[in-house]
């Protein structure tokens, strides 16, 4: 419903701010490093939104990126993962860490916050995993079909799992391997490929 809320800042709480736009304040739930980092009371601020309607509760959680807007839909699309648990995770993990967890089964690095544990790691990391794969094998299947060639790109390891790293965010494949054509693939890690490739995707 709402892409994202700007307006002034009014007031902060642990785990949600509000932003008054022309006289109506919106209370919006974010992460606590979020709320901490927003700004100061009174400062002009921007939140990305996700709009949540229960049939006893209708909430809006607020984001400062759209990685991490991607991230907490992608998380509660996991079975057994609520509103709170995501931004939970959001407060103890970027973006690109939580997918170079994902693509690389590090069950370690998710149990490392709060309120995760082993089962629920491996569940998320499963659940999606196996999203990723329809996706890929669907647009794998689309870009075959103008395309022959194989690129740099394509022969690298590293770079295919950054960009599978990108699409557990939400990112296509064709924008990603659009976003690596200006990065020199080859001198980067896997880690900096995935950090490197959010910046330009967010450009985009």
């Amino acid at each position: 419903m709402f892409a994202y809320i700007k307006g002034s800042l009014e007031m902060k709480f642990k785990d949600y701010l509000v932003i008054d736009v022309g006289g109506l304040g919106y209370k919006i739930f974010m992460s606590e490093n979020d709320i901490n980092s927003i700004g100061q009371v009174g400062d002009i601020v921007k939140v990305f939104t996700y709009y949540r309607v229960r049939e006893d509760d209708i909430s809006i959680y607020g984001f400062k990126t759209q990685e991490e807007l991607r991230m907490f839909e992608l998380l509660l699309s996991v079975s057994g993962v609520g509103a709170k648990s995501a931004l939970s995770m959001l407060s103890c993990i970027e973006p690109s860490e939580f997918a170079l967890a994902v693509i690389s089964n590090n069950v370690k690095v998710l149990t490392q916050i709060p309120g995760i544990g082993n089962k629920s790691a491996q569940r998320i990391i499963l659940e999606l995993k196996d999203k990723l794969k329809a996706e890929q094998t669907e647009q794998t299947e689309s870009t075959a079909k103008t395309s022959t060639s194989k690129s740099v790109i394509e022969e690298n390891n590293d770079v295919q799992e950054a960009i599978s790293g990108l699409m557990v965010l939400g990112f296509a494949r064709k924008d990603i391997e659009k976003a690596f054509e200006h990065l020199d693939v080859n001198s980067l890690s896997l880690e900096d490929l995935i950090k490197k490739g959010l910046i330009l995707l967010s450009k985009q």
